[in-house]
């Protein structure tokens, strides 16, 4: 999922869609455990989704904006 995807996203469908790829993070990691994981980087994807969307919550918490192209560093 893209950050300017997850910006568009309201407080409570970010919430919602937290606890779900948490979910989806617990499932994960059983069927590595139980070996019918075949794409092991599904995991880290979901868990930098998860990292993404609670980190744009918390911006909105702390009233930080963000405006689109600054999420890349600057060239120096």
């Amino acid at each position: 999922m893209k950050m300017y995807e997850i910006r568009q996203m309201t407080d409570d469908e970010l919430r919602k869609r937290i606890i779900e790829e948490e979910n989806n993070l617990v499932d994960l990691r059983f069927a590595l455990a139980t070996k019918q994981l075949t794409n092991t980087a599904k995991i880290k994807l979901t868990r930098k989704d998860i990292a993404r969307m609670k980190t744009v919550l918390r911006e909105r918490e702390l009233g930080i904006e963000r405006k689109a192209g600054s999420e890349k560093k600057e060239e120096r």
